[in-house]
């Protein structure tokens, strides 16, 4: 009875934890992975342990190249999303203006549609427009496809502001640009950190709106996705790990961050 008893008080813990460890084993795998030495071109059976993939991770060609183009995408797609939802997401919670019940449903279209729709969308229109596309298309792709995560993280953050501190500060003879500085951005800050880093990760990891509108241009996961048809090199399993762990890094370090703010308030 009392194992029962023990299972029944801590049941949501488990469960957590058990969906934590099913979540995380796909990239556990991959960790493991990246350390073997297979003998064929496929990196899918344990063969032998090995470091070599960790001493030379641009030791498969043009893969570093593709990895630079993604970073690069996903670096610019995120400060074009970030500032261009946090400028739409404060307008949506702050101002009244005619289209604005409308406006709110549309930034939720791009997450509820399918990717294979927008993606073959924005290819069409820039198709029409004569484009060329290549590394411009896809920025502008992953922008538009980033855009409504950062609006509605942004907007969650703006509601739950107090409006009496704006308020205070502007007693206390803050101008507008102070009050938003000093006093709004700080507080909106964890909702467009939020945005930031979710853009950042659906720009680096698409690839199905990216492949519409890619052209001529490889990013990272276009290479995985080609590489994969004739022999998966073990240098993927190592970039994935290490993107990996630099993404449980900014938590922990996030979370550190915060628990000291609590601390020093406290």
């Amino acid at each position: 009875m009392s194992v029962l008893n023990w299972l029944k008080r801590h049941l949501v813990v488990i469960a957590g934890l058990l969906t934590l460890g099913y979540l995380l084993l796909p990239n556990v795998i991959v960790t493991v992975f990246s350390f073997n030495k297979p003998k064929g071109r496929f990196n899918y059976q344990w063969q032998q342990f090995s470091t070599d993939a960790w001493k030379d991770p641009c030791g498969v060609a043009d893969m570093c190249g593709s990895l630079s183009i993604s970073l690069q995408i996903a670096l610019w797609a995120t400060i074009g999303a970030t500032v261009l939802g946090t400028m739409i997401a404060f307008a949506l919670v702050r101002y009244r203006f005619r289209a604005r019940g409308t406006v709110n449903s549309l930034i939720f279209l791009p997450m509820a549609m399918p990717e294979v729709v927008m993606a073959a969308s924005l290819l069409t229109l820039f198709l029409n427009l004569g484009a060329q596309l290549g590394f411009w298309t896809i920025l502008i792709a992953h922008i538009m496809f980033c855009l409504s995560f950062v609006v509605v993280a942004v907007k969650a953050r703006v509601m739950s502001m107090d409006p009496r501190l704006e308020q205070a500060a502007q007693d206390l003879y803050a101008g507008p640009a102070q009050t938003f500085l000093r006093v709004t951005l700080p507080i909106a800050a964890p909702g467009i950190a939020a945005g930031a880093l979710l853009s950042f990760a659906l720009s680096f990891d698409d690839f199905i709106i990216t492949n519409f509108n890619a052209g001529s241009t490889v990013t990272f996961p276009m290479f995985v996705w080609g590489s994969a048809q004739r022999g998966t090199p073990v240098q993927i399993n190592v970039i994935g790990t290490t993107m990996f762990l630099v993404a449980v890094l900014l938590v922990l370090s996030s979370m550190l961050i915060g628990n000291r703010r609590n601390k020093q308030k406290a």
